[in-house]
């Protein structure tokens, strides 16, 4: 049997590998934390009032690499070119790179600062080896003008891709506040990436993006409110790296006139959100390292929505984003998808509308409001 024949299949097929595999190891995960005391005990600060296990990414690793193994091995990579070989392992290796970074600090609490420090000299490593971000172009074909690239020499791309890179990762990181939110918030941009990626021909990034879908699929299985257990920065650097690199090897590789478009509008919510919470911190005299509830979730909690309720309008926004980049990308019945997901916006914010608590009802949830999942934020 071999995949290669048709990389959609290939792509659905890892996808529910991915899903599939990531839901029966997270169970294992949770039972071997529980078993070790490899929790997150509760606090009046923190939401949950039970013991969490913060483990979860390595059960979104696993179904990840695996389903990528068994893809490859059915041969649905086909033949790739050496250079486009290189690209998709060094992506790999590099998500793997930040997956153990966070994990340690789910296990031992590392400083801010030495955490960030490991991501910026994995992303040097990674762009050393081509995952790089090598020029900045502006889409005026789409006005009927020349459109213009600007190569970037080695300096500014480095620190293009070490921003990019880092500022991704951590701003997965930071909405990792709700139970569920990061998973889907990465696997609605792990689809739209997936569907931009096959749509400019750049079907082994596709497959890296529909392995990270199904992961983040699975995954929710577990962590959807009530959650189960929690990716932890472990997950959250993974997912993160892992998002930020397919859009470099995928879309942003593959048509030189729109360059990190489309990445940039399927991921703004995360990146707009991290940006307020840093001017924020940043103009009241503090550290972007300060703990505060400036989150866009945060907002919304106190503004009386539910937890689910939050949950859910963000999940719509990033669909709707995710959306108007398949338009950007010029997909078949791009206006279609679009459409539906304008309908799918509205149709959650009149209903969270409906259902929003208003301050000082009785039945308003407490003030004691989630911080980056339960901690401090981080980046």
């Amino acid at each position: 049997m071999s995949l290669a024949a048709s990389p959609l299949a290939a792509a659905l097929f890892t996808l529910l590998v991915a899903a599939l595999l990531t839901a029966l190891v997270v169970p294992l995960v949770r039972r071997m934390g529980l078993r070790y005391g490899l929790v997150d005990a509760p606090d009046p600060r923190k939401q949950h009032h039970v013991p969490m296990v913060r483990l979860g990414g390595i059960g979104m690793v696993a179904g990840f690499s695996l389903a990528l193994a068994i893809t490859w091995a059915l041969g649905g990579f086909g033949n790739l070119a050496p250079d486009r070989d290189q690209l998709i392992w060094t992506t790999l290796a590099g998500a793997l790179c930040y997956f153990v970074i966070g994990l340690a600090d789910d296990l031992f609490a590392l400083p801010p600062l030495p955490r960030l420090a490991g991501q910026v000299a994995v992303a040097v490593v990674v762009w050393g080896e081509g995952v790089r971000i090598g020029a900045i172009d502006l889409p005026l074909g789409w006005f009927g003008l020349p459109s213009l690239a600007f190569p970037l020499p080695d300096s500014l791309s480095l620190l293009a891709t070490v921003i990019w890179l880092v500022g991704i990762t951590n701003a997965i990181n930071w909405i990792d506040g709700l139970d569920g939110l990061a998973a889907g918030v990465g696997g609605i941009a792990a689809v739209g990436l997936l569907s931009v990626s096959f749509s400019l021909q750049q079907s082994a990034a596709g497959l890296l993006a529909a392995a990270l879908a199904g992961a983040c699929l699975g995954f929710l299985r577990h962590n959807f409110n009530p959650a189960r257990i929690f990716m932890g920065d472990g997950g959250s650097y993974f997912l993160g790296f892992a998002l930020a690199a397919i859009s470099i090897v995928g879309p942003a590789k593959g048509l030189t006139t729109v360059s990190l478009l489309f990445p940039l509008l399927i991921l703004s919510l995360p990146l707009a959100d991290m940006s307020a919470v840093i001017m924020g911190r940043l103009s009241e005299g503090h550290s972007p390292f300060y703990p505060d509830r400036r989150h866009l979730h945060h907002r919304l909690l106190r503004a009386g929505f539910s937890h689910r309720r939050t949950v859910v309008l963000i999940y719509a926004f990033t669909q709707w984003l995710a959306a108007l980049a398949l338009v950007a990308a010029n997909v078949q019945m791009r206006f279609l998808w679009l459409a539906l997901a304008t309908a799918v916006l509205i149709g959650a914010v009149l209903g969270s509308r409906r259902q929003r608590r208003l301050p000082g009802d009785s039945t308003t949830a407490s003030p004691s409001f989630p911080c980056d999942a339960g901690r401090d934020p981080k980046l």
